[in-house]
């Protein structure tokens, strides 16, 4: 199944955190934070301005991308979990 997000809405998929600090103590999995990061898996056309134009978005598939940590809605599609948010709910493009 695939999805294709409308307008200015984009799904991610979250990229996970290393487990281990840098002195290699390993971090357990009830002490770990959700990832801020995630990799841009399909975008919408883009934003329809007030004049009826559509913006396309800055954002394209692939892109690794910041985003706040309570940030978008949470699904779960073909067991893959994914948030889908808002183009403007993300911080930055990490190139």
């Amino acid at each position: 199944m695939q999805i294709r997000p409308l307008h200015d809405r984009v799904v991610i998929k979250r990229v996970e955190e290393e487990r281990k600090t840098p002195g290699g103590i390993v971090i357990p999995d009830s002490a770990t934070e959700k990832p801020i990061r995630g990799k841009v898996a399909a975008v919408g056309k883009g934003k329809i301005l007030e004049n009826g134009q559509v913006r396309a978005l800055d954002v394209k598939v692939n892109d690794i991308v910041l985003f706040g940590k309570y940030s978008g809605t949470e699904v779960k599609i073909d067991g893959q979990e994914y948030v889908i948010m808002r183009e403007e709910d993300i911080m930055g493009v990490i190139e």
